[in-house]
């Protein structure tokens, strides 16, 4: 049986080392960490160290840490044996031993608590592993623990065990975020857009405008690849299927009736609406609509760092029409203050 790991789409530097560091670490016989933000895919990279590990053929188990709590985590953990517990009536196999001979994957492993981190150091250490009820077993098992925390400062403020994170990181696999891999979102947003078109059963999807790719460039996507694809696939269903897509939908909660927040002193004083009025024009209303329209773009740039594609999307526009009105007005930032 050929089992083929995870596909990873992309073609930037930083994700191509990425990568490689998976490459060369997948074969060792040793724990890692696999730390990034929130959406950059360490499940998946966890399973490419599993398949390209020669336990490859072997389980690849995954338990979230912090979808359990601790008294249910440790009995998922490492199973328990009849009579425990109240409900107990039969003996339990953990995910530890169910994942004997291949790889356990711990996500958001920072959550697990001291109690849980000491029996899984014990794991890690010596192979040996205690079902709740006092049964010892022996297992063998590669641990790939994945967070977006920084576990040496936990470890440092007494948050997280110093000595299993002394284990855990023999190699730890730092994910960039989408942020820093620009290239990679034009192919990854083609890519999204044509799994959905297919779940929509449309014969064909006619691509994104130069104005929607921009605005998909410009975003800084906090939420990473999971974030670009939710924006993608809501997009591509809210779109004409015979156009091409020019509306990307970053905010599905935007909407005119959208309830207004209550206001704090930070967002008052962050407010436009917050600033002195503006001096009253002279000259015809076409010279008072114009040196309107000039303050608002010097305004938004100033906020915005000069970031013309920030800019654009703060004020609902494509890349292309923000620099023709900048231009218009004489606008377009010295050299030294372009991002």
């Amino acid at each position: 049986m050929t089992v083929t790991p995870p596909s990873l789409l992309g073609e930037s530097p930083a994700f191509l080392a990425t990568l490689t560091h998976v490459s060369r670490v997948a074969p060792l016989e040793r724990p890692v960490l696999v730390i990034g933000e929130r959406g950059t895919g360490k499940e998946l990279i966890a399973a490419r160290l599993h398949y390209l590990s020669q336990r490859w053929d072997r389980p690849f188990v995954k338990v979230n840490c912090a979808a359990l709590p601790e008294s249910l985590l440790d009995s998922e953990l490492f199973g328990h044996e009849a009579g425990a517990f109240t409900g107990a009536t039969r003996r339990q196999i953990g995910r530890i031993e169910q994942a004997d001979g291949g790889t356990l994957f711990l996500d958001e492993i920072a959550t697990a608590s001291p109690a849980v981190q000491e029996k899984l150091l014990r794991a890690v250490e010596y192979g040996e592993i205690e079902r709740v009820g006092g049964r010892t077993a022996t297992v063998d098992v590669r641990v790939v623990g994945a967070t977006n925390a920084d576990l040496p400062a936990l470890a440092a403020a007494g948050r997280f065990r110093a000595d299993l994170l002394d284990r855990l990181a023999f190699d730890v696999v730092t994910l960039p975020p989408l942020r820093a891999r620009p290239d990679d979102i034009p192919p990854l947003a083609e890519h999204f857009a044509h799994g959905m078109v297919r779940e929509l059963q449309r014969p064909l999807f006619p691509g994104f405008t130069d104005d929607a790719l921009d605005r998909l460039r410009g975003h800084d996507w906090p939420g990473n690849v999971r974030e670009l694809r939710n924006v993608v696939e809501r997009s591509v269903a809210a779109a004409d299927p015979d156009e091409p897509l020019d509306h990307i939908v970053l905010d599905p909660f935007e909407s005119p009736w959208r309830p207004a927040a209550a206001p704090t002193a930070r967002t008052e004083a962050a407010s436009p609406q917050a600033k002195a009025p503006a001096p009253a024009f002279d000259g015809g209303i076409l010279d008072q609509v114009r040196a309107f329209e000039a303050s608002i773009l010097r305004d938004a740039l100033e906020r915005n760092r000069f970031n013309q594609r920030q800019t654009a999307e703060a004020l609902g526009l494509g890349y292309h029409q923000l620099r023709g009105m900048l231009k218009k007005h004489g606008l377009i930032p010295p050299a030294h203050l372009r991002p």
